[in-house]
């Protein structure tokens, strides 16, 4: 019984790490699939979101400002460097072919990365957090960081307010429509800019709270630091399904779970190996779901 115990034990502790692990995820996911649903774009610069918006977090402590202010800044950092990309970049490039879109967000993933070697520098940087991102809440046999709790119910006080935002505004549903059809959207009077821009805008302003969280995680900031969750975030988008806001969601904390999974199961001598057996697990789902977990029935069709 106490076998079955300590398991059961191990087992929601385990949970608890994956649900704050999948919210980072699905605040990233649900940026990109928001600009893939209504325009098409696998953006991979998305992950330069991410790195700006720690940066300015970095500055912001630098510079001797509290933390309640580079929280804020992160987060609106995020949003106006993804405007900023929307209208120099992808917005001269509109109607162009998927290749040449994918094509240009890699070579802004390059530009930026390189910028930010250029003009602060190429390593890493401390950003040091308050001390309580380092404490834990004991309930129980359970330990709960702070850290985990602060991240989940970000994450999901920042859905509630997209759902309320895409659902009760007059621009949310205007977004909606142009993930359905862009098209018909447009013919409807709707502005294709300014439905874009918004969406832009709001997949900064997640990536710019999940720099928050992942800066938190790491407490340095450099180039390349958002390569990784931005892989991570794609493949919880192609779980979810491609266009997918919820799907996005959902495949942010499937990742998770699958991640935390096998870090707690796998014996040590192949831990190295973790991301592959990731990734074979979802090969697997996609090859029994290849349109993904939540994808639309008129997708599906």
């Amino acid at each position: 019984m106490m076998v079955f115990a300590a398991a059961g034990q191990e087992a929601v502790q385990q949970a608890i790490n994956a649900l704050a692990l999948g919210s980072t995820y699905a605040l990233l996911a649900l940026g990109l699939a928001m600009v893939f649903s209504v325009l098409g774009l696998v953006n991979f610069a998305h992950g330069e979101l991410v790195a700006v918006s720690g940066y300015a977090m970095y500055l912001l402590h630098d510079a001797g400002l509290p933390f309640a202010v580079q929280v804020p800044a992160a987060i609106a950092t995020g949003a106006i460097a993804a405007l900023v990309m929307q209208r120099v970049v992808f917005r001269p490039l509109r109607g162009a072919s998927f290749i040449t879109l994918l094509i240009s967000s890699f070579a802004l993933s390059v530009l930026v990365q390189n910028g930010l070697r250029a003009i602060i520098s190429p390593r890493q940087q401390g950003v040091p957090l308050p001390d309580f991102f380092n404490e834990s809440v004991h309930l129980g046999p359970y330990v709960i960081g702070w850290l985990e709790i602060v991240t989940l119910a970000s994450c999901v006080i920042a859905l509630i307010v997209l759902t309320l935002f895409l659902r009760r505004s007059t621009q949310g549903l205007g977004m909606l429509a142009a993930a359905e059809d862009f098209q018909a959207t447009r013919l409807m009077g709707i502005s294709p800019n300014r439905v874009i821009a918004a969406a832009f805008a709001i997949s900064g302003a997640l990536a710019g709270l999940a720099a928050i969280f992942l800066v938190a995680r790491r407490g340095t900031v450099d180039p390349g630091m958002g390569f990784m969750p931005l892989l991570s975030a794609f493949i919880a988008v192609v779980i979810g399904g491609l266009g997918s806001l919820s799907g996005a969601v959902v495949g942010g904390f499937v990742l998770a779970a699958i991640e935390v999974t096998l870090d707690a199961t796998l014996p040590g001598s192949v831990q190295p190996f973790r991301e592959a057996f990731a990734l074979g697990i979802v090969v697997v789902i996609l090859y029994f779901r290849p349109e993904g977990l939540l994808t639309r029935v008129s997708e599906a069709k």
